[in-house]
């Protein structure tokens, strides 16, 4: 079995059960598999790979706990960028009704590199959009995710109701329930690695309370139940959402999913913005987790989500970038450091330190994603960890507290990241990927993809005065 030896780590920031912060620290791996976690002193002397970490701190990496990785097509898009959440659904399905296989797979790569670059190991994709007659599928995000070597949670979205039947999204990128559930067995079936440091791990997750039935959403959590996955949705992102479910429904949305019996610990919710005291003393009683995206209720207008209130009752948390249409960028750090500001926003100074954040965006994450292998350098968890030069332009006179300045001074880029044992980026680079391809490409199937969309729609996305850029 391979192993790696990982030394001279400036600081080696566990994050395990005492929270040490190793000077002069590294990890021994066999298989992937931590073994050993120390000074480098106590380290063996050799291993069939040998990162030399001097100058770096060292810390887990980072776990993205939602995603809409297809998404980064249609970043900054005009039409979008001052509507609130329902009116951008409205305008973007017609554009994500356009996808093809390659926009898919291209953009999945692209957007997890971008994570992957930014700190994060683990990334959970929410895709939810199957234009019909397209060959969009989940399998094509497995392979690209592959293809970068990072660990990936792919939740088998879903929408129902279309347009005609009440919901939101328009009929034509909708599916039967009987063709979403026979499609989540069929991905479970062929992908779900339930063992520690399995790659790739299955969840159902319906898209919303607006664009899947109760039926479905019934379905779903007795499927997933059956088969031992987890179950993830949105839910109380916005006030829209909180009126419609009271208008179609007669209930709040924690209520509504109470009745579906869709609380619990295998079941985690982005968003929850707007929910009240009785309502996160429920999710803490349920151990129903929380996917906070702080970046994306901003850019929508959808509010602050009361983080410090649910830790303090003992809610799951983990962070994640969400959508790159709403947060238009994939950047953890960034992500982690706007959680800390925004909570000091509404709660004080005080509300959310560096080490509660970096809870967050590690061993949260990897809470709500049900997982006990990852989130932390310690002996049995996987070799997942990031590594960032002190020596860089932002962290200068920040020498003070290295950690700290991870997350309070200008989000950077990471030098090292491993998952498995294995080096996916060195140098700030990923080995083996030619980024400004994959950009080009990228940028070609997005412009496609608007054009498509505005010729099938006669409505222009993009502004006159920039018309040239987007074509």
């Amino acid at each position: 079995m391979p192993t790696t030896l990982l030394r001279h780590a400036d600081l080696l920031v566990t994050m395990d059960a005492d929270r040490q912060v190793i000077p002069d620290g590294g990890i021994f791996a066999t298989d992937g598999m931590i073994q050993t976690v120390g000074p480098t002193a106590e380290l063996p002397d050799e291993a069939d790979h040998v990162i030399e970490a001097s100058g770096m701190v060292v810390l887990p990496g980072l776990i993205n706990t939602h995603h809409h990785l297809y998404q980064t097509l249609t970043r900054a898009l005009p039409a979008v960028q001052d509507v609130e959440l329902f009116d951008w659904l409205r305008n973007l399905y017609r554009v994500w009704g356009e996808l093809t296989g390659e926009a898919v797979h291209v953009s999945t790569k692209l957007g997890l590199a971008e994570l992957l670059l930014s700190g994060c190991t683990t990334v959970s994709d929410l895709f939810y959009v199957f234009p019909d007659g397209s060959d969009v599928s989940i399998d094509i995000e497995i392979n690209a995710a592959r293809e970068l070597g990072v660990r990936f949670h792919p939740g088998r979205g879903s929408m129902s109701r279309g347009k005609s039947q009440g919901g939101l999204p328009p009929d034509e990128v909708v599916q039967t329930e009987e063709a979403i559930l026979y499609d989540s067995e069929r991905l479970i079936h062929t992908y779900h690695e339930p063992a520690p440091g399995g790659m790739v791990r299955i969840d159902l997750a319906p898209c919303s309370p607006f664009s899947v039935s109760r039926k479905g959403m019934e379905a779903t959590r007795d499927l997933g139940r059956r088969e031992a996955v987890r179950l993830h949705t949105h839910l109380a992102e916005t006030l829209d959402e909180e009126r419609y479910c009271l208008k179609t429904y007669g209930m709040r949305p924690v209520a509504l999913m109470e009745e579906l019996g869709w609380l619990g610990p295998d079941v985690w919710f982005a968003h929850m913005v707007h929910v009240n005291e009785a309502e996160i003393a429920q999710l803490a009683e349920t151990g129903t987790g929380v996917a906070h995206c702080p970046s994306s209720n901003m850019r929508l207008g959808s509010g602050i989500a009361p983080i410090v209130p649910m830790l303090e009752a003992g809610v799951p948390i983990g962070l994640a970038v969400d959508g790159s249409a709403s947060n238009d960028s994939s950047h953890m750090l960034a992500e982690a450091r706007q959680a800390l500001l925004l909570q000091r926003v509404r709660y004080g100074a005080g509300a959310l330190s560096v080490t509660q954040v970096l809870e967050l965006a590690t061993l949260g994450g990897a809470r709500i994603l049900g997982r006990d292998d990852i989130g932390a350098l310690a002996p049995g968890k996987a070799a997942d960890l990031i590594g960032v030069h002190r020596d860089r332009l932002e962290y200068a006179g920040a020498q003070h507290d290295p950690i700290g300045a991870l997350l309070l001074c200008a989000p950077a880029w990471v030098d090292l990241a491993m998952v498995q044992g294995e080096v996916r980026v060195w140098n700030g680079a990923i080995p083996g990927l030619d980024l400004p391809a994959l950009i080009a490409r990228h940028n070609t199937l997005a412009a496609e993809l608007v054009a498509r969309a505005e010729e099938r729609y006669g409505q222009p996305l993009c502004e006159r005065v920039w018309r040239k850029a987007c074509s």
